[in-house]
């Protein structure tokens, strides 16, 4: 094991001693000098692993799909809160269906939607939602799904295109550009989502957005621009912020 949290730590790896005890615990001896170079070459964990672990949940991943991050889990926190009984939630930018599984799990009662363009995305956020009785669609936003729903929730692409340079190498060499590139400023397809939120939902609905903490002011124009109310919310334990936008004639919703 010293060896192995040795050879991960000169890689680079921040958490070599969880890392290997995550690979030890979960590859098979015969399997693990390969998984290891994968990992050292520079590959997300999640990938070489084949799941992530959100809200709780074991969920699948894939390499060419965004792995999502434990900061998410305020969107989906937020949801969950937000959901009238019996509610719907439409997922936008779905990616591995790591919000919609997470609020499915926590409420069997609403119906949730999960969506993306990239039909891999599609496919693996589809087997991680079946055990939830939740589905996932292929959908560029547009009206192929319909309203009225109570809450849109997306985790959009928000880096600066500029700045996609300087991400971390597994994040930069090993997750596809189109799940990382929000445009010049980080907020291009956070402005889609919010235009698509304000034709889907129901009077006093919500659109809960991850967004930087940097970027909060841009992305909640972005949210008045479509006709929503905006307001701020953060978590410092999970380093998340994420913009809350209410439909007319809604409540605001903050964390």
């Amino acid at each position: 094991m010293e060896d192995l949290v040795a050879r991960l730590r000169a890689a680079g790896c921040v958490f070599a001693e969880d890392e290997a005890a995550l690979l030890t615990a979960n590859v098979t001896p015969k399997d693990l000098p390969d998984a290891v170079a994968r990992r050292v070459a520079g590959e997300p964990l999640e990938h070489v692993l084949g799941w992530v672990e959100f809200a709780g949940l074991r969920l699948e991943v894939a390499p060419g799909v965004f792995v999502p991050r434990v900061r998410t889990e305020l969107v989906a926190r937020l949801a969950i809160e937000a959901l009238p009984p019996s509610g719907t939630l439409v997922d936008l930018c779905c990616g591995v269906g790591a919000i919609a599984a997470a609020v499915a799990s926590a409420r069997p009662d609403a119906r949730v939607i999960a969506a993306d363009i990239d039909p891999l995305a599609v496919g693996v956020a589809a087997r991680n939602l079946l055990p939830f009785g939740a589905k996932a669609l292929v959908s560029d936003m547009d009206r192929a799904i319909a309203g009225p729903v109570h809450v849109v929730t997306a985790c959009p692409p928000y880096v600066p295109t500029d700045e996609i340079a300087f991400m971390p190498t597994e994040a930069r060499d090993h997750e596809p550009h189109g799940a990382l590139d929000g445009g010049a400023d980080g907020t291009d397809l956070q402005a889609r989502v919010f235009l698509a939120a304000a034709r889907l939902l129901a009077p006093g609905g919500s659109a809960i957005v991850e967004t930087s903490d940097a970027q909060a002011r841009a992305t909640a124009n972005r949210a008045v621009q479509a006709g929503l109310n905006p307001s701020v919310g953060r978590d410092e334990e999970l380093g998340a912020t994420v913009i809350v936008a209410v439909s007319a004639g809604g409540r605001t919703v903050t964390a």
